[in-house]
């Protein structure tokens, strides 16, 4: 019993990664892995585009 268990086991673990592997999405829920560099730049970018609105803003005024 204890080998048909195991066998059995081991047919389940692959049939499982096997079904996660063919359809990626139905089982990820973690957002795109993005870099601590391309954070910085990201949030660098979005100062300076809020700054730049800023100026306009009060230059206007």
């Amino acid at each position: 019993m204890n080998r048909k268990k195991k066998i059995s086991n081991i047919w389940n673990k692959k049939l499982k990664k096997a079904k996660a592997h063919m359809n990626p999405k139905a089982n990820n829920n973690k957002p795109k892995y993005i870099s601590k560099a391309d954070r910085a730049k990201m949030e660098a970018e979005a100062a300076a585009a809020e700054s730049a609105t800023e100026n306009t803003q009060t230059s206007d005024a």
